[in-house]
């Protein structure tokens, strides 16, 4: 009973938008193991009037595999990560980015004729969160550890090495790094506008639990502040107590 309620509470602690994200990616290749949805490569390919609906499906369809078990743990732990961190208290910034990186690997995977894009997707997420954080160590398999910056091409060698493919990890990389550079580096970097911001009408229905607007900055502080205060308070308390006072024992 109690393991039940320690899975319960781990679960519940997965942040919002990630557990659903995380979720769907367990139900629905579930669902299609058992057969309770079609065949993702018959309904992708031919001329259903589900297509659409598949479409959306594409970035949780995978095989149930160990590579299924090791994708499914990088989407929950930098997934977490990120919503956690740059995208804390901004859930419609962070819907937005995955939104985004979505249609991204959905015009792939009719380009490359992909068979799903679970893995893409989550590998997008895997690399934004490194660039944000390089210099961060993290432990990759065998005990050995990496810069977060190599993490995703460590990935992508292991898996072009151990399952002889690379393309969804690829895919994923470019995407990735084509939010990174329109959010992030080509603003901060080349002192640009931002060319990708997200809809307004998102925060209506994901508000912002802080009263900062979607910048990915807060205004610098007024560092001379307290010392104008402090002046003042000495001309206030000059004016109460009169004279300019004198040290003890000078008369």
């Amino acid at each position: 009973m109690s393991g039940s309620n320690d899975l319960g509470q781990w679960y519940k602690s997965i942040p919002p938008i990630t557990r659903v994200w995380f979720t769907a990616s367990i139900v629905v290749p579930l669902a299609v193991a058992l057969g309770i949805l079609n065949s993702f490569h018959l309904v992708i390919y031919g001329n259903s009037i589900i297509q659409y609906f598949v479409m959306f499906m594409a970035v949780f369809m995978h095989g149930l595999n160990f590579e299924y078990l090791v994708k499914l743990y990088f989407l929950y732990k930098y997934s977490s990560r990120l919503e956690t961190s740059t995208f804390n208290d901004r859930p419609a910034d962070y819907v937005f980015c995955l939104t985004f990186l979505w249609l991204c690997n959905i015009i792939v995977l009719f380009i490359l004729r992909i068979p799903g894009s679970m893995g893409s997707m989550v590998m997008c997420v895997v690399y934004i969160w490194c660039q944000l954080n390089k210099e961060v160590i993290v432990s990759f398999w065998f005990g050995t550890q990496f810069k977060a910056m190599y993490i995703p091409w460590a990935i992508l060698l292991f898996n072009w090495i151990v399952h002889k493919t690379f393309q969804e990890d690829l895919c994923g990389i470019v995407i990735g790094h084509l939010y990174y550079f329109l959010v992030f580096k080509y603003p901060q970097d080349f002192d640009g506008v931002r060319l990708l911001n997200t809809p307004k009408f998102l925060y209506r229905y994901f508000p912002n639990k802080r009263r900062s607007t979607s910048g990915f900055g807060t205004a610098p502080i007024n560092r001379r502040q307290p010392s104008e205060d402090t002046e003042s308070t000495t001309v206030r308390n000059r004016q109460v107590f009169g004279g300019r006072g004198n040290v003890l024992g000078t008369g």
